[in-house]
């Protein structure tokens, strides 16, 4: 039985997995961030434009 135990605890197969799920969440939260800002950015230089054509 604690062989089993301790193989189970040695079993690192889904780690890698696990870890790649991490970095792609990483990388969306980060590019959310960037569009979100660079989306307010650029509503805001529209806006600015609209009015000086006004």
């Amino acid at each position: 039985m604690t062989k089993l135990a301790l193989s189970f605890f040695k079993d690192e197969s889904g780690a890698t997995a696990i870890e790649y799920g991490l970095i792609a969440g990483l990388i969306a939260v980060v590019i959310i961030g960037a569009l979100g800002l660079l989306g307010t950015n650029v509503s805001a230089k529209f806006n600015a434009i609209a009015s000086n054509l006004t």
